[in-house]
C-alpha cells in the first residue's frame, strides 16, 4: 500500500539532506508525525527564517553572527594570513582547534566538472582582490583531501603564483592515536610526503 501523498512529499524533501537515504527519510517523517503542532510550527519557522537569519559575509563568505563578522578585521589577531576554505562550516571546524587566528575566504565549493562546478563558480576574483587590499603574506589552502579538493588546490596554486606571498596547504597524514597497521597506503604515502622536522 502506498503512503499518503503528503507523507511521500515529506519523505522526498528529507531525502535531499546529505547522507539521508530512503529508509532514514521515512524514519524521520514518521517521527515527525508524533510531534505536536507547536513543535512542527517551530521547525517550519526555523527553516523558513534561514534566508533572513543566516547570511554570509560579503567580504569573506563566512556566516554572520548578528551584524558584524567575527571572521573579518578587526576581530582577528593575524591579518597577514588567509585560510581558503570551501564552505562556511569549515571555518567553525578550524576555529575549534584554537591554532589559527588569521582571516578566512570561502570559495563556495570545490571544482567538480561532473556536478557542473567550474572555475567561474569559485569566489576567486574576490579572493585576489582581498589579497591585494589586505596585503596578505600567506594563503593557507584548507580543502578536503579528495580528487575535487586536490584539483581545486592545484588550480588555486596556479592562479596565485604571480602574487608575492607564501602558499601552503594543510598537512595530511596519519591521524592521532592511529597504528601504522591500520593506516591505508594512500594516507601513509601522504604522511611521508608531508613529514616535518622533529
Amino acid at each position: 500500500m502506498r503512503y499518503p501523498p503528503h507523507l511521500l512529499k515529506l519523505i522526498g524533501v528529507l531525502r535531499k539532506l546529505p547522507g539521508v537515504g530512503s529508509k532514514s527519510a521515512e524514519r524521520f517523517a514518521f517521527q515527525m508525525l508524533t510531534w505536536s503542532p507547536d513543535q512542527l510550527n517551530e521547525m517550519s519557522h526555523t527553516i523558513k527564517d534561514i534566508p533572513f537569519k543566516l547570511k554570509q559575509c560579503n567580504e569573506c563568505g563566512c556566516l554572520l553572527g548578528e551584524e558584524t563578522c567575527s571572521f573579518c578585521p578587526p576581530a582577528r589577531k593575524n591579518l597577514s594570513a588567509m585560510c581558503v576554505i570551501a564552505s562556511p562550516r569549515d571555518a567553525f571546524s578550524i576555529e575549534e582547534t584554537r591554532e589559527y587566528h588569521g582571516l578566512y575566504h570561502v570559495l563556495g565549493g570545490l571544482l567538480s566538472p561532473i556536478e557542473g562546478f567550474h572555475p567561474d563558480k569559485l569566489n576567486l576574483e574576490k579572493l585576489k582582490e582581498r589579497i591585494l587590499k589586505l596585503q596578505i603574506k600567506e594563503v593557507i589552502i584548507a580543502l578536503d583531501s579528495t580528487l575535487e579538493g586536490d584539483a581545486t588546490a592545484l588550480f588555486l596554486k596556479k592562479e596565485l603564483a604571480t602574487f608575492p606571498l607564501q602558499t601552503s596547504r594543510l598537512a595530511f597524514g596519519m591521524p592521532m592515536g592511529s597504528s601504522i597497521d591500520y593506516v591505508d597506503g594512500g594516507t601513509l604515502a601522504r604522511a611521508f610526503t608531508g613529514r616535518a622536522s622533529f
